[in-house]
């Protein structure tokens, strides 16, 4: 069926046998079917590139989040610290002025 309908397009040595020369349309007809393969074959390629480099992306994305998060977490953990460090720092503060509050009756002269 397909060979009959090519055939119709002009005379191609390629499907039909009683040719002895490629004609222009079938030379046409021929390219275009290679073209669009070999257009074919480059639009899968780089779809696949493509695919591959969006796989990529995503994972270094989640890593940047992952490492965020990470790091969200420490700088809540040294906030906490240094705000448990100034309470202490405080309290031995507050001890030291009573400290010296006591002594100072104490004191000799």
């Amino acid at each position: 069926m397909i060979f009959q309908i090519l055939a119709l397009w002009g005379c191609m040595p390629e499907i039909t046998k009683g040719c002895i020369d490629m004609t222009n349309a079938s030379s046409t007809y021929l390219s275009i079917v290679l073209g669009a393969i070999v257009g074919g074959l480059i639009t899968w390629w780089v779809y696949k590139i493509q695919k591959n480099t969006t796989a990529k992306q995503d994972e270094t994305l989640r890593r940047i989040n992952d490492i965020e998060e990470s790091h969200d977490r420490v700088l809540k953990s040294i906030q906490h610290s240094q705000q448990h460090q100034e309470t202490i720092l405080k309290k031995i503060l507050s001890l030291e002025k009573k400290m010296d509050a006591i002594a100072e009756p104490h004191k000799p002269s």
